[in-house]
Parts: structure tokens; C-alpha cells; sequence
């Protein structure tokens, strides 16, 4: 099992730079593998798979929020599988259900990175579109009439050149004021700019080129900031680019 890797941590919370590749929660499709829950419970020397059965009243939710604890080994929320970065996780109850009602309240601050396709213009804006889930497959999300409400501010750092395509590429760092799932991905695909390496949303020709440059979708969870659930004192924690992402722009041009 892979090492936990841990930015901060004190009695009542962990904060986590979630590798790329992992899945953050237990499921039925991840009995054969590693997830970040069973990484969490490895350290925290916790059960991954609470023996007690625990009815969910629909998808991502729990009957009260001690079976949500529980059974998501404190891991307050999520990231997609191929997303790397800052992650938190409540060691406590009463901070777990702290660190939610911040999420729920907007408190949490989080900035991503992610290079994407295009010359993203203008250089700073919002986009705010309501996104849901698509009824044609439901793996995807997109922009739907009755979606709900989405905002993301975002900021282009650089523009880069791909040598072998010529393509220009923006560097741009999000911050997602809500949190939907696939928020960012959508997004930027709703502006005509899909994130570089992107399966589902970036089309299958142009997901395929890109890799066999990275082998996941360029989208890295930066930073988060967030008040602690006991001092109320503000916490601000980042994760570094990881290693794969610095060597794909060491191999572009910068503009």
C-alpha cells in the first residue's frame, strides 16, 4: 500500500496530498484497489471498511453525519481520480462536521492549476453556468437547464507553445466558488478551452495525443485554506506541482 503523504496534521485533522491515479473513497468498483480511504485508515490505524452496514439515502449521502465519518474514514471531500492535491480529513467528529458545514457555508478556499488547451482570453474573468449531470451517459456532466448553480473565477498565469503542434496552451490557476462535481473540467470545456489530457471532456482524438505526452488529465488542487474546526484560527496549506506536471511544461515554449 502507498505512503500516506501528509502536509499538516494535528488531533483533529490531516491534510493530505492525494497522489494522481488514486480513487478517494471506498466502493463497489474499488474492491481490487488502493484507495486514498484505505491509505487514510492505514495511518490512522482505523478500519477502511466499518463492519456495520450503513444505508446511503442517495449518492454521497449518509443518514446522519457520525455514518458518514464513519464510513468515509473522516475524509471530509473529494477529489476526481486523476486530480492530485490538497485534501482534508477530520480526525475527529466534531471536525468533521465542522469542516462540512464550512464546505456548505463556502468558507473553504481552494485553488487549482490546470494547462489547457487554447489561448484563454481575457486573461482574468468568471464563468458561471448551472451543471449537472448528462442524462446520455452518466459519467459526464455539462451544462443542463435545471443544472445547479456553478462558479468559477479563474486567472491565466502563462501561455505556452507545443513544439510538435504549434498549439498554444494556457497555464491558468481556478478557484471554484461551488463545488460540483467535474466543475472545473466542465467549465473550461463550456469556454472552448478542455483541460490537457482530459478523457471525458477534452474529445477522444485530441485526449489521445495528449497522452502520449502525460498519462492523466493536467488538473492539480494547489492550495486550501479553510478555518480550523477548533481555534477557528485560518489554516492555508499547498501542494506542490508534482513532478510529471513541471516535466510537461519544461517541454513546452513559453509565450
Amino acid at each position: 500500500m502507498s505512503k500516506l503523504s501528509v502536509i499538516f496534521e494535528d488531533s483533529n485533522l490531516l491534510v493530505v496530498n492525494k497522489p494522481s491515479g488514486v480513487v478517494v473513497n471506498n466502493s463497489d468498483t474499488t474492491a481490487h484497489t488502493t484507495t486514498l480511504q484505505d491509505m487514510v485508515a492505514s495511518y490512522l490505524h482505523v478500519p477502511s471498511n466499518p463492519t456495520r452496514l450503513i444505508t446511503q439515502r442517495k449518492e454521497g449521502e449518509w443518514e446522519n453525519p457520525e455514518d458518514a465519518f464513519v464510513n468515509r474514514c473522516g475524509i471530509v471531500h473529494r477529489l476526481d481520480k486523476e486530480t492530485s492535491g490538497a485534501l482534508l480529513v477530520a480526525k475527529t467528529l466534531e471536525a468533521f462536521i465542522a469542516l462540512q458545514k464550512e464546505f456548505k457555508d463556502r468558507v473553504v478556499e481552494k485553488t487549482y492549476v490546470a494547462l489547457s488547451h487554447g489561448k484563454i482570453t481575457p486573461v482574468q474573468g468568471e464563468i458561471s453556468v448551472p451543471v449537472g449531470r448528462l442524462e446520455f451517459n452518466r459519467k459526464r456532466f455539462g451544462i443542463v437547464a435545471g443544472g445547479r448553480e456553478s462558479l468559477t473565477v479563474y486567472r491565466v498565469e502563462s501561455y505556452f507553445e507545443n513544439p510538435k503542434t504549434k498549439e498554444i496552451l494556457s497555464l491558468v490557476t481556478l478557484f471554484p466558488k461551488t463545488g460540483r462535481t467535474h466543475q472545473i473540467r466542465v467549465h473550461l470545456q463550456y469556454i472552448g478551452h478542455p483541460i490537457f489530457g482530459d478523457e471525458l471532456y477534452a474529445g477522444r482524438k485530441i485526449a489521445r495525443n495528449d497522452r502520449k505526452i502525460l498519462q492523466r488529465v493536467f488538473l492539480h488542487a494547489a492550495h486550501i485554506s479553510f478555518l480550523h474546526p477548533v481555534t477557528q484560527k485560518k489554516m492555508e496549506f499547498s501542494a506542490p506541482l508534482p513532478e510529471e506536471l513541471e516535466t510537461v511544461l519544461s517541454q513546452l515554449k513559453k509565450q
